[in-house]
């Protein structure tokens, strides 16, 4: 029996960096996506309760993206300044302040504005965390690390659906609260914890990581430098001006854009969708979501590693996106078969999220320096209007016809306009490198 081949210096470096602070970056994510979407089991009993209907929970869910796109880049510049471990803290326990407040909710106002402070406490997690990984990991590492970070979206499904259908179905009553009252105090506590305990168990950068020897921390800079020195050949951006001038951001913001519509309709109406097809039980309904969201993980996995061991990011992005409109084209088809609705879900939900781990290797290629941490959080902050556009489509398209397809078919259309944007618009930074290495040799 062969043993397995010996780990080179690099990657038992970069391997003890991921078993650091990963997994903390991954319980983080699993918490905040739980927190964001939950509201997508609680309608399921607040909606009758405050007598409020799918056009309304379609604004509550998309307000959260109105101030969450307004603080985004604010925030990302603060971390920049102020370090990863001071600005989680802030939003993480404010986040969770803010989704123990959702317990108290009366009426639609209420809800608009507590959802509105929610997205204004999370803006800047995400884009924050890509930001800081950028500080860890070089570029050629980068989509496996992504991938592990992101499948925590699918694993928060694997957790969240169960634990929500769950916390609903037992706590229902107790001491007179209704069981999507407990949903979000249940669910808002483990946030405001976890932001006290990142500003003492996560470093700013390699340089302040105890738990590195001096050599190590040299090790990374460098690699880092090298991959730095690379993208200023290859026609990154380094400063904020540089970003803001540069087309190319726009082009990724628009892209993100319509990942993000269709990010949004699978986190938020999935739920709705299984009861449309004629699953009644709540608890049954977070069974299978978590069942999706296995399968979501397991192929957001997969998408990262092979996107790079082949060193290809454009394609990866691309057939994933076109694989989720054909999914949510094809629902109606499903509409009579609980099974192959679950299927189309499936599919889709796998499709986004390893379209949303690889698409976020492509924006630090063209973005270093300076412009960088602006630069990340612009896309995300301007893609998030895919995330106020898309729940208010679906709900009231459903309002309208009655059917939440019309919507899904909508997104659809939208996600195909941006995969096709990708390939046609935006070329590859190696491809990019290798005619300007030409141009430069006809010189």
């Amino acid at each position: 029996m062969k043993s397995a081949m010996p780990l080179s210096p690099d990657d038992a470096l970069f391997r003890k960096i991921t078993r650091r602070i990963v997994p903390f970056l991954f319980v983080c994510y699993v918490i905040n996506f739980i927190d964001r979407v939950n509201i997508g089991f609680a309608k399921l009993q607040f909606l009758q309760d405050l007598k409020l209907n799918d056009a309304v929970y379609g604004m509550a869910a998309g307000i959260f993206f109105v101030s969450y796109m307004a603080f985004e880049v604010p925030s990302n510049l603060m971390l920049a300044r102020i370090g990863v471990r001071k600005t989680l803290m802030r939003i993480m326990f404010l986040w969770g302040l803010f989704t123990v407040l959702l317990m108290f909710t009366k009426n639609a106002t209420m809800l608009y504005v507590l959802r509105f402070l929610l997205g204004a406490a999370e803006a800047g997690f995400f884009p924050g965390i890509i930001l800081y990984l950028t500080y860890w990991f070089p570029d050629a590492r980068r989509g496996r690390v992504t991938s592990l970070f992101v499948i925590a979206i699918p694993l928060a499904g694997v957790i969240g659906g169960p634990l929500s259908g769950g916390i609903m179905s037992h706590f229902d009553t107790v001491m007179g609260l209704r069981g999507w009252q407990w949903l979000f105090l249940i669910e808002g506590v483990p946030a405001m914890a976890l932001g006290i305990m990142a500003l003492f168990f996560l470093d700013d950068r390699p340089k302040d990581a105890k738990w590195l020897a001096p050599a190590e921390q040299s090790r990374v800079m460098a690699e880092l430098a090298a991959d730095s020195a690379n993208g200023a050949k290859e026609g990154a951006h380094g400063s904020m001006r540089d970003a803001l001038r540069n087309p190319r951001i726009y082009l990724l913001a628009f892209i993100y854009f319509t990942i993000f519509m269709g990010l949004n309709a699978v986190s938020f109406w999935i739920p709705s969708i299984i009861r449309q097809v004629g699953v009644q039980n709540i608890g049954t309904i977070g069974l299978i979501s978590g069942g999706i969201s296995v399968c979501t993980a397991i192929g957001t996995l997969l998408a990262g590693y092979s996107s790079d061991r082949h060193g290809e990011r454009r394609w990866h992005v691309a057939g994933s996106g076109f694989a989720v409109a054909a999914a949510f084209l094809l629902l109606p088809l499903a509409s009579g078969s609980v099974p192959l609705t679950v299927c189309c879900l499936a599919v889709a939900s796998v499709g986004l999220y390893a379209n949303l781990a690889t698409f976020w290797t492509i924006p630090p290629a063209y973005l270093r320096g300076g412009s960088a941490a602006g630069g990340i959080a612009m896309i995300t902050a301007l893609g998030a209007i895919g995330g106020v556009l898309s729940p208010n489509i679906v709900g009231t398209l459903k309002e309208v016809t009655g059917s939440l397809y019309s919507g899904l078919a909508v997104i659809a259309s939208i996600l195909i306009i941006g995969m096709f944007t990708l390939l046609c618009a935006l070329p590859s930074p190696r491809r990019e490198a290798d005619r300007a290495a030409r141009l430069s040799a006809m010189k």
